[in-house]
């Protein structure tokens, strides 16, 4: 625990992930694959509040330069309206959050992959960089 704060990973559940995708394999990227994805996450978070009594939820996913922050925000609405868990929205992209981000990352020698996350994204990256 580098800064004290308790880190709590939720299960690897890919069946759930692949279920709540599927028919919507050859999404673009930011399409309606993603907005799936994001509200699963979400739900999962939301529910994880719930269940330890947080006053309400957050996420990261939309630090990523590769993810839509109002695509997440609007996932993250529809859960609070549906769990009542109220969602912390915080643009890490402003206020100088994104120079910590990228300090941190450079400080902390953390690993900062150069695609969303997903394996389709991953697979169109890889098309993308052995067809250059």
């Amino acid at each position: 625990m580098h800064f004290h704060i308790p880190f709590v990973e939720g299960p690897y559940e890919p069946e759930k992930w692949e279920h709540s995708v599927k028919g919507l394999e050859q999404e673009p990227e930011r399409g309606k694959r993603c907005s799936a994805c994001f509200y699963m996450r979400l739900k999962q978070a939301s529910r994880y509040a719930q269940e330890h009594k947080f006053d309400m939820f957050a996420s990261v996913l939309g630090v990523s330069r590769y993810k839509n922050l109002d695509q997440v925000n609007a996932a993250a609405r529809q859960v609070w309206q549906e769990e009542g868990k109220p969602y912390l929205a915080t643009n890490w992209r402003k206020g100088g959050l994104e120079e910590l981000r990228r300090a941190l990352i450079k400080e902390l020698e953390l690993y900062e992959q150069n695609y969303c996350g997903c394996k389709y994204s991953k697979n169109k990256h890889e098309e993308t960089v052995t067809n250059s």
